[in-house]
């Protein structure tokens, strides 16, 4: 385990708003990496998905690289242009 990974581990034990933060950021991150990765298998670059949705390409990048409070009805949008389906999972 890296120096980075001990570090993160021991401070989300001693401090939960640290780790509340972490978690919800990670989350986010998480939606923006799965974006571009669909994108891209997809095969468009950020402006072909932005004419698809009718917007520009820094709207994509926004999205992909911070994806907090991304609404339901814009993750449909991109998941329609790329020729996929919307599943969201409570778990």
């Amino acid at each position: 385990m890296s120096d980075l990974k001990k570090y993160i581990k021991e401070r989300k034990t001693r401090d939960k708003v640290f780790a509340k933060g972490y978690e919800e950021g990670y989350e986010q991150f998480k939606i923006g990496v799965m974006l571009k990765q669909s994108r891209e298998s997809a095969g468009l670059t950020q402006e072909e998905l932005a004419r698809r949705l009718k917007t520009k390409k820094t709207a994509i990048s926004r999205i992909e690289n911070h994806a907090e409070d991304i609404k339901l009805s814009t993750l449909e949008k991109v998941a329609h242009a790329l020729g996929k389906r919307l599943q969201v999972k409570i778990a």
